[in-house]
Formats: C-alpha cells, sequence, structure tokens
C-alpha cells in the first residue's frame, strides 16, 4: 500500500483536479476515478469527499478547467477586435484553435464536450464553458464592427459550434480518423473560413 503523503490545508481540492487532468489526458474520462485520484493526490479516498460530492462532481471540475485550457490556447481572451479583420480573425482562431485542441488533446477533448454522462454538464449549471464564451465574444465582435447585422447575430453560434465540434467528431471518431494532422487542418481551415463566408453572405 502506498505511503500517504502529508497536504496543505486549501491545496487538495487543486491536487484532485490536477490528477484528473493528468488521468483523463491520457486515458478520456473513464479513466478518471476517485480512488486513483487520491492516490496520486496523497490522501485516502474519503478525503476527496470533502471537496466534491461523487465522481461526477470531480469530474465536472476536471471538465471546467480543461475548457479553461482550451480557450487560453484558442488565443484570442485578451484581444478587442476595431475592424472587420481583425474580428474575422478572432473568430477564425476561435474555430481553429476548438478543433486543434481537438486533435491534439483527444483525451481532454472528450472530457471537455459530451465524453461521458448528461451532455448539457458540458455547459455548466449556472455558465458558458469558456470555449463557448470566447465564440460569443468574437461573434459579439462582428457586430461591433459593423460587419454582420444585430439579426443575424441572433443565434450564430450554434451553426458555426455545429460546424467545429461535427469536424472534431469526424476527424477522431468518423471517416477522417487516421490523416495526418497537416492534412486535417488544411480542411479545418477550409470549414471554417466557409462557415464564416456563410455567416458573412461572401
Amino acid at each position: 500500500m502506498s505511503e500517504i503523503r502529508p497536504y496543505h490545508h486549501g491545496d487538495l481540492r487543486d491536487a484532485l483536479i490536477a490528477a484528473g487532468l493528468d488521468l483523463t489526458r491520457a486515458g478520456g474520462p473513464a479513466a478518471l476515478t476517485v480512488r486513483e485520484a487520491t492516490r496520486r493526490a496523497g490522501v485516502s479516498p474519503n478525503a476527496a469527499y470533502r471537496h466534491f460530492a461523487d465522481r461526477a462532481a470531480l469530474l465536472q471540475a476536471v471538465r471546467v478547467a480543461i475548457q479553461q485550457r482550451m480557450a487560453a490556447g484558442m488565443g484570442t481572451m485578451d484581444q478587442e477586435a476595431d475592424t472587420t479583420e481583425t474580428a474575422i480573425a478572432m473568430l477564425r482562431a476561435v474555430g481553429l484553435g476548438y478543433i486543434r485542441f481537438a486533435l491534439t488533446e483527444p483525451g481532454w477533448f472528450s472530457v471537455a464536450f459530451f465524453g461521458e454522462g448528461d451532455a448539457q454538464r458540458a455547459f455548466g449549471d449556472t455558465a458558458w464553458p469558456a470555449p463557448f464564451v470566447a465564440l460569443e465574444t468574437a461573434l459579439d465582435a462582428l457586430v461591433t464592427t459593423a460587419s454582420l447585422a444585430p439579426a443575424d447575430r441572433a443565434g450564430a453560434e450554434w451553426p458555426c459550434f455545429a460546424a467545429v465540434h461535427g469536424f472534431a467528431e469526424l476527424a477522431l471518431r468518423g471517416p477522417l480518423r487516421g490523416k495526418d494532422t497537416d492534412s486535417l487542418m488544411t480542411l479545418a481551415e477550409r470549414t471554417v473560413d466557409t462557415t464564416i463566408a456563410g455567416l458573412l453572405g461572401r
């Protein structure tokens, strides 16, 4: 039996999430167990329940952490768009960032969106996931720069999301599976650019 390592008060929640990130990165949501997460954190399994009601609650916390990393990788969080070109570039970066994350981190991606359990959990109970917020922000920038009419903005996030998520699924589990990353990203660029062109009526 492995020795239980002491942890600093207040750090256990973060330690369990970090363990969950390590586990799911390689094995997706199925790899996460409370027993293994606590073993890696150096505590007994019962200690996890001070912070998480059950495995699903721990998985949700890991999901949120992954979504935040995903959004950060899109490179648009601190950007401001003041022209049509920069607004389009923001939206393009969100779409390609979403797909690139799916291709390079398939384990995490399967946790972040619809990998296990209630699909609604991917969108949280009180807030939209960070990548979806990045998408909405980019679409709002198109309106701010007069590139997209407010009437056309309403609901535009859903066809955009469907395009990139659908492509990711095709690449990971569908007929595009097995293609090299460069080829997939070339197709991803075409998918994103076509979606943006359709949105803007070009």
